[in-house]
């Protein structure tokens, strides 16, 4: 399986086609080519980890092909970054590790997920100048909530309900100088929200592209309970990562690259659309290039400790310096 090392040479890639131009192969190398013909974009397919294509696209065996050779999953997307395809390269037949993810049935990864996430909206209040006196009571708050879930007889039902509490008072703190209502997950009522469907969107495509690499059942997690259709396990893995997405949006806004005039807005729903959600795109997937190593890292730790039945205090934690 790939070491770390050799992670650490890969690539992640958004193509963003636009009108005319044309994606293809060449050498073993993904060459993008505009309406003359000319070059804008090559890449060698030996470096590839993701490929994360937006706009029409024709898909060849030649991209299946390479995608299965050298082990890069790619990621369709419409212009206006929703996903409608997934083509994933990973191991398969991993009978073992399947046949422990359906035998296991206990509460403490899932405690200890929430727990994680929870340290890391505490990590992205702490990192924020000029603290008033509400964000130093979240901060408390939020300690309290970290504590809370790791009580060793945790239901699931207080889990969720925790979690929901600690996600309330965060981002209410965390995007309090941006107008926040509230957090609805693809309802988009507002531009923080539709950057946060996106920017979170990015992050799940990259770490199911990594639960690939060994060969895990994706919908069966052990937080997120099994739904029809959905990728539960992705859903779990997100969740210490979540605040890396949000510590951008805020960065972002202080930046001032976020203009409402960007944004399309359809029976209340902010879309981004074409060339105008680039910029978006590219500063969104920034921390997630700048922090793929440490992702890969927790993801085959995870991935060690659940094949080795590890003790609780040998999972990984991901955590955001202050």
């Amino acid at each position: 399986m790939m070491s770390p090392h050799d992670f650490r040479e890969k690539q992640v890639i958004c193509a963003f086609l636009n009108q005319g131009e044309k994606f293809s192969f060449k050498n073993d190398n993904v060459i993008i080519t505009n309406t003359e013909g000319e070059i804008i974009h090559q890449s060698t397919c030996y470096l590839l980890f993701s490929l994360f294509i937006i706009g029409h696209v024709t898909i060849t065996s030649g991209l299946i092909q390479r995608s299965e050779k050298f082990g890069f999953s790619i990621v369709l997307m419409t212009h206006s970054l929703r996903v409608y395809a997934v083509l994933s390269a990973g191991a398969e037949g991993n009978v073992l590790l399947r046949r422990k993810q359906y035998e296991y049935d206990k509460l403490d990864l899932a405690a200890h997920i929430v727990f994680n996430k929870i340290y890391n909206q505490v990590a992205i209040l702490k990192k924020i100048r000029g603290k008033n006196d509400e964000m130093l009571s979240t901060i408390n708050l939020l300690h309290g909530y970290a504590e809370e879930v790791k009580a060793a007889d945790i239901k699931l039902k207080s889990i969720l309900g925790i979690e929901g509490s600690a996600a309330k008072v965060y981002f209410r703190t965390v995007f309090s100088d941006y107008n926040w209502i509230a957090r609805r997950p693809r309802v988009k009522h507002d531009m923080t929200n539709c950057l946060m469907d996106i920017g979170y969107t990015l992050l799940f495509n990259m770490i199911e592209a990594m639960l690939d690499i060994y060969g895990f059942d994706k919908y069966h997690g052990v937080y997120h309970q099994q739904f029809y259709h959905r990728k539960s396990l992705v859903c779990d893995l997100v969740e210490p990562f979540r605040p890396v997405i949000d510590e951008r949006i805020r960065k972002a806004f202080n930046l001032g690259q976020c203009h409402e005039k960007d944004f399309d807005i359809i029976q209340g729903q902010y879309r981004l659309y074409g060339k105008k959600s680039v910029p978006y795109l590219t500063w969104l997937m920034e921390p997630l290039i700048e922090r793929k190593d440490d992702i890969f890292i927790y993801v085959r730790n995870y991935y060690r400790a659940f094949m080795k039945g590890k003790e609780l205090s040998e999972y990984p934690l991901f955590k955001i310096t202050e």
